[in-house]
């Protein structure tokens, strides 16, 4: 391949044979059970960054079944994300993700800087109960569980959270290991279909890890819980502030 060959076929990596294709990215009956939490503010302070403001103390808890998702396939995710405000816009900030496939690992670092990192997350309904796990390698860090289906949400309900920007730190290194790219990300869920939205009695609890640590933001109250069902195509990012600029 000359050197024009390269440009125009270079996208992601490796060069010849990337790890997942050019979007959209459209997922179809994507699941989720979300647990709101309070936790310490200090401890919030110590992971979000400047130019995003903290609301309050409270963050986000998912677990997401993803079973038909274009060019990613069929897989699970587990996370935390914080309620942030970013030049008077609510938005949400991803802290940190956790699934079980290479492709949306591969896409979400390269393309918009998801947080993400190679685990076993799982959710799936048990009798009465949606039980969401998370094991990092042998060991389990986090369980969240809530009342299937108990009561029914309407749409204004939840939709105005999942039409909220959403906010990355995207970090490429260079080859001498300093940051080559250093972006807060923004980004937005497009072409959002509920299928349904229901709450119910909830509960999670986080078990420390070292390279896994979602017990640093821990768990003081539950205050809520949502599970939702729809389908959305993920939107592709633009840059909202250049730490390097």
């Amino acid at each position: 391949m000359d050197i024009e060959q390269v440009r125009k076929t270079a996208f992601a990596m490796p060069l010849t044979n990337p790890a997942f294709p050019v979007g959209p990215y459209r997922f179809v009956n994507r699941e989720y059970m979300v647990i709101s939490y309070r936790t310490d503010r200090a401890a919030l302070e110590r992971v979000v960054p400047a130019p995003l403001e903290i609301i309050d103390d409270v963050v986000k808890y998912e677990f997401i079944r993803m079973p038909d998702s274009t060019g990613f396939g069929d897989y699970t995710e587990s996370g935390q994300v914080i309620p942030v405000m970013y030049k008077g816009q609510r938005g949400a900030y991803t802290h940190a993700m956790f699934l079980n496939d290479h492709p949306p690992i591969a896409g979400g670092r390269e393309l918009w800087g998801f947080p993400k990192k190679l685990a076993n997350p799982t959710l799936e309904v048990d009798v009465d109960t949606l039980v969401g796990t998370l094991d990092y390698g042998k060991l389990r860090i986090a369980v969240g569980t809530m009342g299937y289906k108990h009561r029914t949400l309407a749409p204004e309900a939840v939709l105005p959270g999942l039409q909220e920007p959403q906010f990355l730190l995207k970090i490429i290194p260079h080859v001498d290991g300093s940051a080559r790219v250093c972006e807060l990300v923004r980004y937005h869920l497009e072409a959002i279909n509920l299928k349904g939205a229901w709450t119910g009695p909830a509960a999670l609890e986080f078990h420390a890890h070292a390279l896994a640590p979602v017990a640093d933001l821990p768990v003081r109250e539950v205050v809520g819980a949502t599970h939702m069902l729809l389908d959305l195509t993920l939107g592709l990012g633009e840059v909202a502030f250049d730490y390097l600029a």
